[in-house]
């Protein structure tokens, strides 16, 4: 096992996990549509969430990294049968050749091995699942019943709860989004013909895990390899797996000083790695690259929370404040809100932490990472409230004027 013990090799570490995630480099997927593609291709997964304060997670974690993204292009690789929607750790599009891999999932739900919903509705799932296959696709809303409209996500309508559990379950899949309305179809209907369908065994779902998250991750933990998912045999066979591939020196392991054990492939940390981007990047709270919150904390000594979850009077930072990237460190936060009828980006607060970088260029590289943001925002206009450290927000209202 390598021990980290220097700064520049904590620094490469970085720079490798930075580089899987595909964060270092300008345009490392290309741009538009096609570099969409190859982005989720890469990245294995892209979390879908609810939250507008700013534009929806899902299309900012593209747009971090594909130059000329716009999101619209989202739903165009749904239409198109590139990526399907289904969970991940939480709702997410995913990869369509990644398909066979969310049928142990399904299949746990349809057995009854595990649930989505404690109750189903058999009766009503085979009535809407019939008017489908009769009438085509149809979205929650098309569905009438006779109960009241109650607020929350756990007193969904019946037929909306019968729909979901049918889309869980595979019978049905998202076959077009507009905003957040679904239209569901049958799973035969909406799969491209090419397909891989064949049930994967545990060896071969434990290997797709392995693979994958290398591959997106650059380095990972054990805990990290299997993040939210309970299956007691899928960990036991990816941890099997992981022993096996250590024991052919295929992979190696890493600890670094706080004693986290981290895996990658052989001679990884002799290759070569793209240059650092002097740029600033705002990243979503969703993003792949802080979502697994211990692992930041521990190679990049950056502690972040969402605190959208967090009563008001406790937050330190604000509502949905975004992680700053800046060259191969995170440097800070900034808490925004994008006004879309005035077409105005308000900066509520930014939070720099200390670094050991020119303070004139990471502020330089703000101002010019939130023109970009505002624009991907359909933002004319910028307004900055606070910053800290305090002296810091005439200066920064001063550079932010020509975007005001």
């Amino acid at each position: 096992m390598i021990k980290i013990k220097r700064p520049q090799d904590l620094a490469r570490l970085r720079r490798l996990a930075l580089a899987a995630q595909g964060l270092l480099q300008a345009q490392p997927y290309g741009r538009g549509l096609a570099g969409a593609r190859k982005a989720i291709n890469q990245l294995g997964y892209v979390q879908i969430d609810t939250i507008s304060v700013v534009e929806r997670a899902h299309h900012h974690v593209i747009h971090s990294r594909v130059p000329a993204f716009k999101p619209a292009m989202t739903n165009q690789m749904l239409l198109d049968g590139d990526i399907f929607e289904y969970w991940a750790h939480a709702a997410a599009f995913l990869p369509i050749a990644d398909f066979r891999f969310s049928l142990p999932y399904k299949h746990a739900i349809k057995s009854g091995q595990t649930h989505w919903y404690k109750t189903r509705d058999k009766k009503l799932m085979g009535e809407l699942l019939a008017r489908i296959r009769s009438d085509g696709p149809i979205r929650s809303r098309d569905v009438e019943t006779n109960t009241s409209k109650r607020a929350g996500w756990w007193d969904w309508k019946p037929a909306k709860k019968a729909l979901e559990q049918m889309y869980m379950e595979g019978d049905l899949m998202v076959s077009d989004r507009e905003g957040f309305q679904k239209t569901y179809d049958l799973t035969e209907r909406v799969l491209p013909s090419q397909v891989n369908l064949q049930m994967p065994s545990m060896e071969e779902f434990a290997a797709h895990i392995v693979e994958q998250q290398l591959r997106c991750h650059g380095i990972v933990s054990l805990k990290g390899l299997t993040y939210l998912r309970r299956s007691t045999d899928l960990r036991k066979t990816v941890k099997a797996l992981v022993n096996e591939r250590l024991a052919q020196r295929t992979l190696e392991q890493v600890q670094v000083d706080s004693g986290e054990v981290f895996i990658l492939e052989t001679g990884a940390l002799e290759r070569r790695l793209p240059r650092v981007n002097s740029r600033m990047l705002i990243l979503s709270p969703f993003d792949n690259s802080v979502i697994q919150r211990e692992r930041l904390k521990t190679l990049f000594q950056y502690d972040y929370q969402i605190e959208c979850y967090v009563p008001a009077a406790k937050r330190r930072y604000g509502y949905f404040c975004l992680p700053l990237l800046y060259r191969d460190e995170f440097v800070g936060r900034v808490d925004c809100k994008a006004h879309r009828k005035s077409s105005h980006l308000e900066i509520k607060s930014l939070h720099l932490e200390p670094h050991s970088f020119d303070e004139d260029v990471v502020l330089m590289a703000f101002v010019e990472a939130i023109t970009i943001f505002s624009l991907f925002q359909k933002c004319d206009s910028v307004s900055l409230t606070n910053a800290n450290p305090k002296r810091l927000t005439q200066r920064l209202q001063r550079a932010l004027k020509p975007l005001g």
